[in-house]
């Protein structure tokens, strides 16, 4: 038997995903979670041995949460189950230590199959996604320009970013110029919405 946890945030989908998974006669869902912290915490309890977690919960999200579990509970395989997968998303979620990475429109019986997958060692990554991923260009970033991004995407005041980065207001500043030109975007704004739109944050 898979003991399984399922995290999603999106309570109808959790269920409906649980009660068709319950179907699987060598598969249990022995937990779920609404947040990537309940899934942490439930999977330290429960022992699972795949986790099937949504990538856009609330925080931490399913890479982290992957990447938490990997390192505290490695004998349990991830699978990212994601409405919004972008290549970007694929890669973040595979350096994480994500096993799997399947899109919430793939066929009712696929997640099984992917849990079955998984669990025997395998990996599983959706064809579509795979194909766009080797194609992605690179991000043009710097690790240093992304955090500083990143910092600023809900209107941090750079004085708050540069304390952050134990950088200088104006380093800070050249930083977001740099992001903003490299992108070709408007403003800041702008910038991270590009940065966000190809996975990058």
């Amino acid at each position: 038997m898979i003991r399984l946890l399922l995290a999603d945030d999106e309570e109808l989908i959790r269920l409906a995903l649980a009660a068709l998974l319950d179907l699987e006669a060598d598969i249990e869902v022995v937990a779920q979670a609404a947040d990537g912290r309940a899934a942490v915490t439930a999977a330290l309890a429960q022992r699972p041995d795949v986790a099937v977690v949504d990538l856009e919960m609330p925080p931490p999200g399913g890479i982290q949460v992957a990447a938490e579990l990997t390192r505290v509970l490695p004998t349990c395989a991830v699978v990212i189950l994601t409405g919004h997968g972008r290549p970007a998303h694929l890669r973040q979620a595979l350096t994480a230590g994500a096993r799997g990475f399947l899109p919430k429109g793939a066929p009712g019986g696929a997640l099984a199959d992917v849990i079955r997958r998984v669990h025997s060692g395998a990996r599983y990554v959706d064809p579509s996604l795979a194909a766009d991923a080797l194609t992605l260009p690179e991000c043009p970033l710097t690790p240093r320009e992304l955090e500083t991004l990143r910092l600023a995407e809900y209107g941090t005041p750079v004085a708050v970013i540069a304390r952050r980065t134990h950088l200088a207001a104006g380093t800070v500043r050249n930083h977001l110029a740099a992001c903003v030109q490299k992108l070709g975007a408007a403003g800041r704004a702008d910038a991270i919405r590009i940065a966000r739109e190809a996975g990058w944050l």
